[in-house]
This record gives C-alpha cells, sequence and structure tokens, in this order.
C-alpha cells in the first residue's frame, strides 16, 4: 500500500467528529458492515456525510443569526447558499453563509429580454405564456431608488446588529460579516446581496432559477451573477435519483485534496462541475469503492482530452470551469495523482484476494 491509510481514516473521523459527539458508536457500526481494510475504511470514511447534528448546529448558528437581524431589518429575505446546503462539507465544525437579500428591488437581464421581445425568430422558440411573463417584466420597470446606496446601508446596519450581538464580528472583510458563535462553535459568514432574474428565471416563475449578485462594501459595487440556488437544487436532486452517490463521489475528492501534501487550488464550485458532469448511468450502481475507478476515469480524461475539459461547465450551467485555464488542469493533476494511488492500491488488493 503506497498510503498509511489507517492515518489518513484517523484524519477523516477527526474531521467529521472533532467534538467526539456519541454518535461515533453509529459511524463504527456503519464501517463494521464492510470487511475490514484500511484502505476500505478510509474510502467509506471519506465519502462518508457529516453527522447530521454537526450539521444542525451550523444551521442553528444561522438561524440565530437571523433572528437577530430581523428584529431590525426590513425589505429582506434570507436564503442559505454553499456545501452545508448539499450536505458536502467534510468538516463537522463547517461554517454557513447566509445571504441577506433586498427586498426592496432586483435586476434583470434586459438586454436579453429586450432581444427576445423585439426579435420574432427569438420570440417563436418560446410559448406565448413565457412570452407574456417577459413582457409583465418590462411592465413593471426599472427601481427608481439608488441600488447601490440600499445595499450599502443594509451591509452597513447589518454591521452594527451582529457587532452588538457577537464578540467575535469581523467586518473587516468586503464581502462578508463574520461571526462565530462561542456557544455552538459555528462560524457564520453574512453575505449582502440583490436578486437577478435572467431570462430562465423569469419564465420558470423565479424561484432557484433566480441568480443574486454579492455587495462589496470595499468597492461599494457588486459582483458577477452566481445561481446557488439552482446549483444546490440539482446537486440534491442528482444525488437524491443515485441514492447519495454523487454527493459521495465530491466528498471524497475534497477529503483527498485536504490530505494531499500540496496545495491544490481547486474550489467546491469546480469540485461540484467535475462530478456532475460524469454520465449517472457510470455510477448510478456502483458500491462505494467501485466509484474510486469512476473518479479515476473522469479526472484521467479530463487532463488528458482538451475537449473534454473545455467543455466541463458548472452546476448552473453558466461558466466553463477550465477553458483558458491551464493553471486549473495541473492542479487537477494533482488530486488525479492521489486518486490514483488509491485505486491502484484497490486493484492490488482485489487481486490479493
Amino acid at each position: 500500500m503506497s498510503k498509511n491509510y489507517k492515518n489518513l481514516a484517523t484524519r477523516v473521523r477527526e474531521r467529521l467528529n472533532p467534538e467526539n459527539l456519541s454518535f461515533q458508536k453509529a459511524l463504527n457500526e456503519d464501517l463494521s458492515t464492510i470487511s475490514y481494510s484500511d484502505l476500505l475504511v478510509y474510502i467509506r470514511l471519506a465519502m462518508n456525510a457529516v453527522p447530521p447534528d454537526y450539521t444542525a448546529k451550523s444551521k442553528e448558528a444561522g438561524e440565530m443569526v437571523k433572528r437577530h437581524l430581523g428584529k431590525e431589518l426590513v425589505d429582506v429575505i434570507y436564503k442559505y447558499q454553499g456545501s452545508v446546503m448539499t450536505d458536502t462539507h467534510i468538516k463537522g465544525a463547517s461554517d454557513i453563509d447566509l445571504l441577506v437579500i433586498t427586498n426592496k428591488y432586483y435586476r434583470i437581464a434586459w438586454g436579453k429580454l429586450s432581444n427576445i421581445l423585439n426579435n420574432f425568430s427569438l420570440k417563436q422558440k418560446y410559448y406565448q405564456s413565457q412570452i407574456s411573463k417577459l413582457e409583465r417584466e418590462v411592465e413593471v420597470g426599472n427601481y427608481q431608488g439608488n441600488a447601490l446606496e440600499d445595499l450599502r446601508n443594509l451591509r452597513l446596519d447589518s454591521e452594527v446588529i451582529l457587532e452588538r450581538t457577537y464578540y467575535e464580528c469581523d467586518i473587516t472583510k468586503p464581502k462578508a460579516i463574520k461571526i462565530k458563535n462561542l456557544n455552538l462553535n459555528r462560524e457564520v459568514d453574512t453575505v449582502i446581496a440583490n436578486w437577478y432574474d435572467g431570462v430562465d428565471s423569469i419564465i420558470n416563475d423565479k424561484g432557484d432559477n433566480r441568480g443574486v449578485q454579492i455587495y462589496n462594501k470595499d468597492k461599494n459595487d457588486i459582483g458577477d451573477v452566481s445561481f446557488p440556488f439552482l446549483s444546490i437544487s440539482r446537486i440534491n436532486d442528482r444525488s437524491a435519483i443515485t441514492n447519495g452517490r454523487l454527493k459521495k463521489m465530491i466528498r471524497f475528492i475534497k477529503n483527498l485534496k485536504e490530505d494531499s501534501g500540496h496545495e491544490i487550488d481547486l474550489n467546491s464550485f469546480e469540485i461540484n462541475a467535475i462530478c456532475y458532469d460524469i454520465n449517472i448511468d457510470t455510477y448510478k450502481d456502483k458500491t462505494f469503492f467501485e466509484l474510486v475507478p469512476v473518479i479515476y476515469n473522469q479526472l484521467k480524461s479530463i487532463t488528458e482530452n482538451s475537449s473534454h475539459a473545455d467543455n466541463i461547465i458548472s452546476v448552473d450551467g453558466t461558466e466553463t470551469i477550465f477553458r483558458g485555464k491551464p493553471e486549473k488542469i495541473e492542479h487537477l493533476k494533482l488530486i488525479l495523482s492521489e486518486v490514483e494511488s488509491i485505486y491502484i492500491d484497490l486493484y492490488l488488493m482485489k487481486k490479493a484476494i
């Protein structure tokens, strides 16, 4: 075996259960269902979800921030984003991202909307009911207030409330107010944002299709559009129809990155896209250790086939992950080497049986 899987398994256990809560027994019982092998135990642990009691504490910390803000803020909507909402976080004491979204106004993809309504051939691609929805948005018109001033005031008001409430409160970050709930031992990032509705959002009655733009206090401006709720929905839905296998693969890669001796510049957004790209038919019936070759083949194909790499897109379908980014491929090769080592050890173990 090329790795010390016993030590690696211990590290994953410590990440999953840093406070040594009582459900460690349940985790041990789960592991006892497989033939004892340090390699198999590590793979199973690296694919496991954080025990639900930990995730519940992260969400409770977020709910407490919501309650404090909700006593004073008006015209806002609260939403969560990030790995906790897909259960693909790998640390028991994970922080959680709380979006505070202004409900005074929302931005619209005016250019695309106008192109459709004023171009007969484009218009023909939509049902009349969808065109009616687009036309209603035009009738609403632009917001007459000062959008950036609204966002800045929302950020400053949130800072005042949270600084008054939490002993540990960092307001220096441009995009988030970071607090730590000392009782729960959890951090919460509070992020100010506005809604953004593209054509797909409007014709699909908004919901998870709505985008957001994050406010940057230092620049007094908003960032690019992201679609966190669509990504969350798609990952949860696809994992549900594969009995959790998609999320197992995401967690596995995250744990390999965490345990690697290298600095690997791949974030959750990118890892999600890599795994989401895999054809469901190649893994929907696989056992947990059979997912390792699936992951290996995916990473090998992306690193060796530029066409495949160029066509990997984000889960929300809005941007390419590797196109024009050779440095990202180099970091992916580091993950591939970690997976390849485990892949070979699995092969040797099966051969020896």
